[in-house]
């Protein structure tokens, strides 16, 4: 496409963040953003977000959008799609403006098809062309790319304000995470320095990720989606001890956060 052309596309690194609730009642939803945010407006930034309601279980009737948009909007989410609605509701969250999306857009691996059932002795019926040999490859004129990196570390103090994002990899942070900074990763998250800011782990949706710390002082912790905050500071039993963050029963529908000790030998 000229460069000229009235029209382009980018590819961006912009984060959302899937947001999953159990309840669609605008004033349960409200005292939980309370709890969550401690009623600070630019709690989040002004960063995008999916809702999920594949777990709500109060979906009885229409939602009123532009509520629901503005509720989230007041702790500084913008509200740009939607997940596991029934199909009507689906239907009325799109005429509002909201976009529907499936697991696999927001990072999701897709479910594997099942294999093709092979014909059994005396079937006269030959298999499948997907069964057969596939042709052998030809050789490779250049090299295969590289592949992305697994782990990425940082080596510097982060500050006030500023935010590190591993992508697709674990990230390793060997200073300080200040107050009001905020590190991401689509894997696990070690930090072996004091964890003052957010820590936000299994960005992508990755449910076995896991946050390690030295020093456990942080404001927020997240690991896939699932958030827990501190406006009246990490428990006593925790604060400034080595402590890990993870999902208890990962697999299941509604899994838990846990903040637990970390035994360092």
């Amino acid at each position: 496409m000229a460069q000229d052309s009235p029209l382009q596309f980018k590819g961006t690194t912009l984060k959302i963040i899937q947001t999953q609730l159990r309840s669609a009642d605008p004033a349960v939803l409200r005292d939980a953003l309370s709890e969550l945010t401690g009623n600070v407006a630019d709690f989040f930034e002004n960063e995008l977000t999916v809702l999920d309601f594949s777990t709500a279980t109060d979906l009885n009737g229409p939602l009123d959008w532009p509520a629901l948009r503005d509720l989230f909007r007041q702790s500084g989410l913008q509200v740009i799609a939607t997940r596991g609605l029934p199909d009507e509701l689906s239907a009325a969250a799109q005429a509002a403006g909201l976009a529907s999306v499936h697991g696999e857009a927001l990072g999701r691996p897709p479910r594997e098809k099942p294999a093709p059932a092979v014909n059994g002795p005396g079937d006269d019926i030959a298999p499948p062309a997907a069964l057969t040999a596939p042709p052998p490859a030809t050789p490779q004129s250049t090299p295969p790319p590289a592949p992305p990196p697994r782990t990425i570390t940082l080596d510097k103090p982060l500050r006030s304000g500023q935010r590190f994002y591993a992508k697709g990899c674990d990230l390793v942070v060997t200073a300080m995470v200040s107050a009001g900074a905020e590190v991401i990763a689509d894997g696990h998250i070690h930090v072996y320095a004091p964890l003052r800011g957010r820590a936000l782990a299994g960005a992508s949706g990755d449910r076995s990720a896991r946050i390690f710390t030295t020093s456990l002082e942080a404001e927020l912790v997240s690991v896939a989606g699932m958030y827990r905050t501190f406006e009246a500071g990490v428990p006593a039993a925790l604060v400034r001890q080595p402590a890990t963050i993870r999902l208890t029963d990962p697999d299941s529908p509604e899994p838990r956060l846990s903040v637990d000790a970390l035994a360092l030998r």
